[in-house]
């Protein structure tokens, strides 16, 4: 048997597979090595039952991961993986960008593969290989268009009381936005990205709002121009999503897109049914 595991910050999905057969989904917390050291990814891992109790069934692993861009962070997450599934034989460990250009170009054909969720990237995938312009340094410096993104925003927006009252009043209500709270989560609380995209759904829920339609437009207008136009052949290629946050904003997203145009292609909020097709194959 094996697992296929699809990884943000926030959650996680594991697609057990048994040779060819998809025989289901589980899921735990996010397991992202940037920011949860070995222990921590373990002790997430056998909080699902049903996943601890496959541990000695598995003999081969995959796992697209956010944070796993670099030698160091796959090797921690492969130290978790290794711990917790102690008779697997084979583990492949890469970035999240792969799922979601196996998912997305459909028949390999080329594209730029953006991921807008807890975190966001974007890369070409000529037909062959996955091409990287920009190399993202996480959410302190970058992550933008994400949920990282916004709850930055609205925090700021909020402490900096340029809110419409209006707003600021059912974000209050929504959120508990005591200073010594929000740093409390900043610095004292593991995944502190986590807690800033905990913020996405109230800038859903009121994305009609004038302030927040000019906030989502400046976000993603920020991506188009830093990332997505990084390539060359941005204007000639289909531009695919993966997340909650551009599969929630859909609308917004193609309409920015076709202002700029640029050509829309599939938005997922999870690569899944990419991965079981592909996993299958």
């Amino acid at each position: 048997m094996k697992f296929v595991v699809d990884s943000g910050s926030t959650k996680a999905d594991w697609l057990l597979f048994n040779n060819k057969q998809h025989l289901g989904v589980y899921n735990t917390l996010g397991l992202n090595p940037e920011v949860l050291n070995t222990n921590v990814l373990v002790e997430r891992i056998l909080a699902n039952e049903e996943i601890a109790n496959l541990r000695t069934s598995l003999k081969e692993i995959y796992f697209y991961g956010s944070g796993c861009s670099t030698v160091h962070s796959k090797k921690v997450m492969q130290d978790a993986l290794v711990h917790v599934f102690e008779n697997a034989e084979f583990f492949e460990i890469l970035e999240d960008t792969y799922a979601a250009v196996y998912a997305t170009c459909h028949d390999l054909q080329p594209g730029i593969v953006c991921i807008n969720g807890t975190g966001s990237n974007c890369s070409f995938f000529n037909g062959k290989e996955v091409e990287q312009a920009v190399n993202s340094l996480g959410y302190l410096a970058m992550d933008d268009c994400s949920g990282v993104d916004f709850g930055r925003r609205l925090i700021r927006a909020y402490y900096f009381n340029v809110m419409p009252a209006d707003l600021k009043h059912e974000f209050e209500i929504s959120y508990n936005l005591d200073a010594d709270y929000i740093k409390k989560n900043f610095y004292k609380e593991p995944n502190p990205n986590a807690y800033l995209a905990s913020f996405l759904p109230f800038l859903i829920a009121h994305k009609n709002h004038s302030f927040l339609q000019k906030m989502i437009t400046e976000s993603f207008q920020f991506f188009i121009d830093y990332y997505i136009k990084q390539y060359a052949n941005h204007a000639d290629v289909p531009i695919h999503f993966i997340g909650s946050t551009a599969f929630l904003l859909q609308e917004e997203f193609e309409s920015i897109l076709s202002k700029n145009h640029l050509k829309a292609g599939v938005f997922y909020q999870k690569p899944l049914e990419g991965l079981i097709e592909l996993h299958q194959k």
